[in-house]
């Protein structure tokens, strides 16, 4: 047991030390508070307005809504077909990309691990890269020009004798053009993690794995993908958190979509736009927004549960 004079001295040394780490790394914590204070007032201080998902909200009225409404928009989506529609269309094409992309930048990123020549590796990083910095507005009107009624892909479709097709009308295409696209934009700049993750490893586990006799293959299975499996399972955990939200697909589906696609096209996003900005229904969005919140944080702590029981590793 210590005495109260000492708990008291290795308290002021805490505090001296504590002085002396704050005045040699300012700099460092005065950097921090820009995030912080990003996060603060454009993450958390929003959230307030979630209350008129319970209660009516009139435009130029208290911004947390005249009168109390209970569930009364939840009840309401529920029973709207639009809504269930346009959730399909968010797992449809959340889940599409998923099993496209995750398993494609993993493979990719192995590959590109295996270029001995410096300059041609680097060169094929920044190629893959590249669309990565594209504004999303321009992708989208380059994904128009290359499907449109002019477009190369229907003049290579008209060489060999068939008919045109008019992709960006037809909901069935709706898909693979979103799939395709994010995948190209995406594939590289995927990358990046995997290949921070392999460069990690001990090269003595390489040489181990040959010395008994393993082939290039097997190395490659057997030392490499365990290495790495905990930077695989965060990045798996992170996309299933997110596959009934609409990250970065909002912008895309918006800037893609009509009301003839609308049945594969319209998602959760793209449908509380419509409701409140374009319809003024202010506390039905929001009611909308908070079910689709609520059940990506679901699925987020249920695949970090999971992944934590199967393989070990998490997020926390």
């Amino acid at each position: 047991m210590f005495s109260k004079s000492e708990k008291d001295l290795a308290s002021v040394n805490r505090s001296a030390s504590f002085k002396r780490y704050m005045k040699k790394y300012w700099q460092f914590y005065a950097l921090m508070l820009i995030p912080v204070i990003y996060y603060i007032v454009f993450r958390y201080v929003p959230m307030a307005g979630n209350i008129i998902a319970f209660r009516r909200y009139r435009a130029g009225h208290s911004i947390f809504g005249d009168e109390w409404s209970g569930f009364k928009y939840f009840k309401q989506f529920i029973a709207d077909k639009t809504f269930w529609r346009a959730f399909r269309n968010t797992l449809v094409l959340n889940i599409s990309y998923l099993l496209v992309r995750f398993p494609l930048t993993l493979i990719f990123a192995l590959l590109l691990n295996e270029i001995k020549a410096l300059w041609w590796k680097k060169f094929v990083q920044t190629v893959s890269y590249l669309p990565h910095f594209i504004s999303m507005v321009i992708v989208t009107g380059m994904i128009r020009e290359l499907v449109s009624a002019n477009g190369p892909l229907n003049h290579f479709i008209a060489s060999l004798g068939k008919d045109t097709i008019s992709f960006i009308a037809l909901p069935q295409y709706f898909t693979a053009i979103f799939v395709t696209s994010g995948v190209w934009q995406a594939l590289g700049w995927g990358t990046i993690l995997y290949l921070a993750a392999i460069a990690g490893i001990n090269p003595s586990l390489y040489e181990a794995a040959e010395v008994d006799g393993a082939n290039h293959f097997q190395r490659v299975w057997h030392v490499t993908i365990p290495c790495i499996l905990p930077t695989i399972t965060t990045l798996l955990i992170l996309d299933i958190g997110g596959l009934v939200g609409s990250g970065g697909a909002f912008e895309k589906v918006f800037l893609l979509y009509n009301p003839m696609t609308y049945e594969k096209a319209d998602i959760i996003s793209t449908f509380v736009f419509r409701l409140g900005l374009g319809s003024g229904n202010y506390s039905y969005a929001t009611a909308v927004g908070l079910f689709e919140a609520i059940l990506n944080l679901t699925l987020l702590t249920g695949a970090n549960k999971i992944s934590k029981k199967i393989t070990g590793s998490g997020l926390w």
